[in-house]
């Protein structure tokens, strides 16, 4: 399995991953609306790989496969005030 995958021109880290180069028909226009316009970063041979970076390789395969394309979301942002209270064991009591 082969893929392409773009990354936004809207959303700094998200990626959508399609089946075929430049062919965006199973993307649903509300989401290519959101992601922008898409920039090519590489084709992917899918079956050669036993994982990727940032996404689990069966998922990405499983959705390529049932929808026709799949959206990696950049990780969330940790609040690192947050966890340094929780590590401490802060209370604002």
């Amino acid at each position: 399995m082969i893929c392409a995958v773009y990354k936004s021109s809207r959303k700094q880290e998200t990626y959508l991953f399609i089946e075929k180069r430049d062919d965006f028909e199973k993307v649903p226009e509300a989401l290519m609306e959101m992601f922008g316009i898409p920039s090519l970063v590489m084709i992917l041979p899918l079956q050669k790989r036993q994982h990727l970076a940032f996404a689990d390789i069966e998922k990405v395969k499983s959705e390529l496969s049932d929808k026709g394309f799949y959206l990696q979301l950049p990780p969330p942002v940790e609040n690192l005030l947050e966890a340094h209270k929780h590590e401490i064991g802060y209370s604002p009591n």
